[in-house]
């Protein structure tokens, strides 16, 4: 049996960030992967020297913790890349931000008219008290932008992703998702430019390689000042007293082996970590968390003997005739991505469930789909142009919000709460459809907590002030206590 002071379970964003806040603390942290790669879905997967995303992501916060901890990591191995993407309806483009005259180029007048007639409808009853306070996302988009553009704009795409229909899913989604936005300010965005909506930013940092550059630097940083990643490594077991986590039973090559620590920060899926707790927790608990549910995901990248495709980063595809989701142009990203002159990689990505009909499709049959869907959509692939492709499945990429999820979630964060060395975070450790910022977020004060301090880690990413108004003062003054308070820790040693 091998003690640390901290086992960290999952090594994504969430779970490594806690990890490097450690090391640098002087505190040695085991941090334990299922998979053969660190990065979770914010990793970046590599084919005959290409390189894709699972799925694009922006390196864009306000919240000036993260932002210091990723330049601490990569500072002279980030590009700003321009924000470019638009979304595909009904055979035509629409920019995204709006543009108004591309808009109403689509659109036509008359419709353009009668979305803004929906809106002042919507916006009417509002102002009357019509309408009551919304539960699901149908309700709360219709209710701020109008029901035509809802069906316009969110509807197709939105069930595309989910799975359900839009009035099965939560309004908390719709809220957490498109916050700050309006039609107001789509069209004043339109007509000045943005007006500092996060979600409208016009150029954002990008590691020169990919997503998983940062966290295999921060794999790297972690081991090089003592910590340990442990690479396909599954966790079996988490033996518990009470409420007090005992020890992790994990696996490794065929091999099983017990870990000691005194505090555990888990970012696994809850649902599994539930169910790995021995003894068992209560039957409502196991019940509550039978009834979460995930929206799983796959990515075929197609290799294109095509130099230049489409000026966007990325593409929507709202068109319901189209199984595609959503399309990455990771030359578009970074250059770096792509290692031959002349090709292009995109990302078809494919919104579905473990065992439905795409997900058990034979990536022959996905990478032929894909193929087929990329020339169909008059994005510059024509027929002979795909050389080659791979596929990549991804389990559990996002939490459902559907009309059971919050009574199930309060079920199981009474329950958590709990324990007196245990914490989740992160995007599945907490059900929570996080971005990465907010999945660090929640590591980094999980560090903290464990150093001292009282955080409720639940509320992040729910009252935006929690995350976008953390001052750099506050954040000093934290960083002060974190060394003041770690010597706790300190006489763990590992055995």
């Amino acid at each position: 049996m091998t003690r640390y002071p901290i086992a960290i379970i999952g090594a994504g964003p969430a779970g490594l960030t806690a990890g490097y806040e450690l090391v640098k603390r002087g505190i040695q942290p085991i941090v334990l992967e299922k998979a053969d790669l660190v990065g979770g879905i914010s990793r970046t997967e590599m084919y005959k020297g290409y390189r894709f995303d699972i799925g694009g992501h922006r390196f864009f916060t306000k919240v000036p913790q993260v932002e210091q901890f990723w330049h601490e990591i990569l500072d002279k191995e980030f590009i700003q890349v321009p924000r470019l993407s638009r979304i595909y309806y009904q055979g035509k483009f629409y920019d995204y931000p709006l543009s108004l005259f591309n808009t109403l180029s689509n659109l036509g007048v008359f419709n353009s008219f009668l979305i803004l007639m929906s809106y002042f409808q919507a916006k009417l009853k509002d102002r009357l008290k019509m309408t009551p306070e919304p539960e699901t996302f149908e309700e709360w988009v219709v209710n701020r932008f109008g029901d035509r553009l809802y069906r316009t704009f969110f509807k197709t795409y939105t069930e595309k992703v989910w799975g359900i229909p839009c009035n099965q899913i939560r309004a908390d989604w719709a809220a957490q998702r498109i916050q700050g936005m309006s039609l107001k300010r789509a069209v004043t965005n339109a007509l000045f430019g943005s007006q500092n909506t996060k979600s409208l930013i016009k150029k954002f940092d990008y590691p020169i390689l990919g997503p998983g550059m940062m966290w295999e630097r921060a794999q790297e940083l972690i081991e090089e000042k003592g910590g340990t990643v442990q690479l396909n490594t599954a966790v079996t077991r988490i033996e518990r007293s009470g409420k007090h986590i005992k020890s992790i039973t994990i696996e490794q090559n065929g091999e099983i082996q017990k870990i000691e620590a005194d505090q555990f920060i888990s970012t696994m899926p809850v649902t599994a970590l539930l169910h790995r707790l021995d003894p068992l927790p209560p039957p409502e608990v196991l019940a509550a968390a039978n009834g979460l549910k995930y929206r799983d995901f796959l990515i075929v990248s197609l290799i294109v003997n095509q130099d230049n495709l489409f000026p966007d980063n990325w593409i929507y595809i709202h068109s319901p005739e189209f199984k595609v989701g959503r399309i990455q142009n990771f030359k578009n990203w970074s250059a770096a991505m792509v290692p031959e002159a002349g090709k292009t990689c995109l990302g078809m990505e494919y919104f579905c469930s473990e065992g439905d009909d795409l997900w058990q499709r034979s990536d022959e049959d996905l990478i032929k789909l894909a193929t087929q869907e990329a020339i169909a959509l008059n994005i510059g692939v024509q027929p002979g142009d795909v050389e080659d492709g791979t596929v990549i499945r991804q389990y559990k990429a996002y939490p459902v919000y559907d009309g059971e999820y919050r009574q199930h979630l309060q079920v199981i964060q009474d329950y958590l709460e709990t324990f007196e060395n245990l914490q989740t975070v992160g995007r599945n450790g907490m059900h929570r459809y996080n971005n990465q910022d907010h999945s660090m977020l929640t590591a980094m004060l999980a560090v903290q907590n464990i150093l001292g301090e009282k955080h409720d880690l639940w509320n992040v990413n729910v009252e935006r002030s929690y995350h976008e108004e953390f001052t750099k003062e506050q954040w000093t003054t934290s960083k002060h206590k974190l060394v003041t308070d770690k010597l706790k820790l300190e006489e763990s040693t590992v055995v």
